[in-house]
């Protein structure tokens, strides 16, 4: 979650995605990229799969690493392969923000299919990013979100979409403001 919050962190960094101001920016780029399907290897309760089913999109393959749903099979992400996408062109997903987990999933999803994910902005200006930016084609700002439902009170952080592929490494990144 924030590095700013003075919260016990929750395990595996489950905090869920059910802020509409998570999804609702992001269906415009998906479009542009012709984004109609993907995998969500970090699925939790499955709030992201429903925010994007209503952006028109299908989740050909859900994980969890501690699955709290029926039909949500056990994955580590870490360990999933191109196989286990069920032919799903993309990846989308709110993965645990510990930076080692993180890293392993950008590096691992990003070699098999355009990845998309939900975490801090700040990540962007560290030094830890630069491994990374030769493959990352899209940030889009969304702001401070809710991870936790039973608060009004957003994140610490801000957040935006990280859109990563290989395929495209080398070309410049291209910044999406904020929209709202």
């Amino acid at each position: 979650m924030g590095k700013r919050s003075d919260f016990q962190r929750v395990k595996n960094e489950y905090y869920r995605t059910f802020d509409p101001r998570a999804c609702a920016p992001l269906g415009p780029l998906l479009q542009h990229y012709g984004v109609n399907d993907y995998a969500e290897p970090c699925c939790g309760l499955g709030d992201l799969i429903w925010q994007l089913k209503g952006l028109g999109l299908k989740c050909l393959a859900r994980y969890d690493i501690n699955p709290r749903r029926p039909g949500i099979p056990f994955g580590d992400a870490r360990t999933l392969s191109k196989a286990d996408l069920n032919g799903a062109g993309n990846i989308i997903s709110n993965p645990p923000w510990l930076r080692p987990i993180l890293h392993a999933l950008i590096a691992r999803f990003s070699a098999m299919v355009p990845t998309w994910f939900l975490f801090d902005a700040d990540w962007l200006h560290t030094k830890q990013s630069a491994p990374f930016m030769d493959f990352c084609t899209d940030v889009l700002s969304v702001g401070k979100l809710r991870f936790l439902p039973c608060t009004r009170q957003d994140g610490k952080d801000n957040c935006a979409w990280y859109r990563f592929d290989r395929e495209a490494a080398g070309k410049p990144t291209v910044f999406h403001g904020r929209v709202g």
